[in-house]
């Protein structure tokens, strides 16, 4: 007896294989999932912007559990805020809301007219003055020969007691004789410029860019090796053309900012 077999039922149709979004990407054809890592910063953020200058950031362990992630996470996120000014670590104590960044304007004024433009205490130290020879791009700069005598003026900048910027400055020494001496007497620069040798800044070209804290400039700046840095370079001219100074300054990338206003 002769048995017939049923005929085979037609395959099901493949479907195409689903990939899984990559960690941190949106998934496509849907709503884009939060990240836990940017509600955390998103939430450090405000906390900035509505709370005063000294108000505690929660622990690392409270972050940690309300946002249900690592405290290797919540660390990052807290330190890349602390490198964007944004927040403040004291050791031992912990994680404050930091003062607001002090505004540098970016036009020929001297250090104490900006500071006390917004009620701050300028100050400086000296930290060296002396001669050197001018190399090519100081010669270049200050147009002078190769070889003649640069005076050098290192000074530490600070507002209201706290460290800004190590300013670098670099002048011709046979234009602006005794102008070591003249230092003793004037606390800014310009001033001393101004009123002895009736010299007035009337333009610069600036370059910003940013650099790398060395551990003489984290030291003298009261902040860690490797923090960023806003590095200025400003070029001076006096109002019929000729080079004035050459300055070489690095400000702390969490305290200071740069403002311009450009005229249309």
């Amino acid at each position: 007896m002769s048995t017939t077999k049923a005929p085979a039922a037609p395959a099901a149709p493949r479907r195409p294989a689903v990939r899984e979004p990559a960690p941190g990407l949106p998934a496509t054809g849907g709503a884009a999932r939060e990240p836990k890592y940017y509600r955390l910063k998103k939430h450090l953020l405000e906390l900035t912007r509505t709370q005063p200058p000294g108000t505690p950031v929660p622990p690392e362990r409270t972050l940690a559990g309300d946002f249900d992630i690592s405290r290797t996470t919540v660390r990052q996120a807290l330190q890349e805020l602390v490198i964007e000014g944004r927040l403040e670590r004291i050791q031992g104590r912990g994680t404050f809301v930091a003062e607001p960044k002090v505004a540098h304007s970016l036009r020929p004024t001297s250090y104490s007219e900006d500071m006390r433009a917004q009620g701050l205490e300028p100050a400086s130290r000296l930290l060296g003055v002396g001669d050197v020879p001018a190399d090519d791009e100081l010669a270049e700069r200050l147009g002078i020969p190769r070889g003649n005598r640069v005076l050098r003026i290192e000074r530490l900048r600070l507002a209201d007691a706290i460290p800004m910027a190590i300013e670098t400055s670099h002048l011709s020494a046979a234009r602006f004789p005794s102008l070591r001496r003249t230092l003793d007497r004037h606390t800014s620069l310009y001033a001393a410029l101004r009123e002895v040798y009736g010299v007035r800044l009337a333009e610069a070209e600036e370059t910003i860019e940013t650099a790398l804290a060395t551990p003489h400039e984290a030291a003298l700046l009261a902040t860690d090796v490797g923090m960023p840095l806003l590095q200025l370079s400003r070029h001076g001219f006096d109002a019929d053309g000729a080079p004035v100074e050459w300055v070489r300054s690095v400000y702390r990338g969490d305290r200071c900012k740069f403002v311009g206003r450009l005229r249309c």
